[in-house]
């Protein structure tokens, strides 16, 4: 809990909140627009609001998503390079690895503001455009909490990479790479889904029983081995310097 209180007090004067609320509302935007320019087109088709608002507009609030990922990772570590300040950490009880659990925990409640803000737009377009569905708000709380969960092994992966490099605009060049390389990967390929910046677009709607079930225990795994790879670089790195 101290370190997250520490981390906290880091960001308050980067941007990072901003960046998160403003990335939030622009991909909140995104349904909400989509539905004023083709409400007829969507409000006619068969199935659930939220299935058919889902499949018409997450791949990009998905992908604006993990792009605002990327830049908040960046801006977590640029904190701690700038002036040396990671090195003057390692004078002080705390591991470069507490340092990167803390951060993870900053990362995954800071998903969840924009998470919300999508949540809170989605919403009120079902009620606007398909009025008499109560089961949505239940269904939204469930699909967030999904894609939050989808979130966390790129968050974790990423937090790895800018670990491991001093210039932000270097891990910030190898996040939008990997971001677009996710977004051409064949979507219908199970196997190149649990990539970690693939895992976001994948939608609870659209899964089985047995894949609700797994994709987030994989998920947590996928984490579970970036936080051993975190701790494997800096043992190797103070070995070697």
């Amino acid at each position: 809990m101290k370190i997250l209180f520490v981390e906290t007090r880091k960001i308050k004067r980067t941007g990072y909140i901003p960046a998160f609320l403003g990335g939030g509302l622009l991909a909140g935007l995104v349904p909400a627009v989509n539905m004023a320019v083709r409400a007829e087109t969507f409000a006619t088709q068969p199935g659930s609001p939220f299935s058919i608002l889902m499949d018409a507009n997450w791949q990009l609030m998905a992908q604006l998503n993990i792009l605002l990922l990327v830049c908040g990772v960046c801006i977590l570590y640029h904190t701690e390079y700038e002036e040396n300040a990671i090195q003057k950490a390692e004078t002080l009880p705390l591991t470069p690895f507490r340092l990167y659990l803390g951060k993870l925990g900053i990362l995954l409640f800071s998903c969840l503001l924009p998470l919300c803000l999508e949540a809170v737009s989605l919403l009120l377009c079902c009620i606007h455009w398909f009025p008499g569905h109560p089961e949505t708000g239940t269904l939204l709380l469930k699909g967030m909490g999904f894609e939050l969960v989808m979130m966390l092994p790129a968050a974790a992966a990423m937090l790895v990479i800018s670990s491991m490099c001093r210039n932000m605009w270097t891990c910030l060049g190898i996040g939008v790479i990997l971001v677009f390389m996710s977004s051409m990967l064949p979507s219908g390929n199970q196997v190149l889904a649990l990539f970690p910046f693939s895992a976001p677009y994948q939608m609870l709607h659209r899964c089985s029983d047995s894949q609700v079930l797994l994709l987030p225990a994989i998920c947590a795994g996928e984490v579970l081995l970036f936080c051993m790879a975190e701790a494997a670089y800096h043992k190797i790195r103070r070995y070697f310097s």
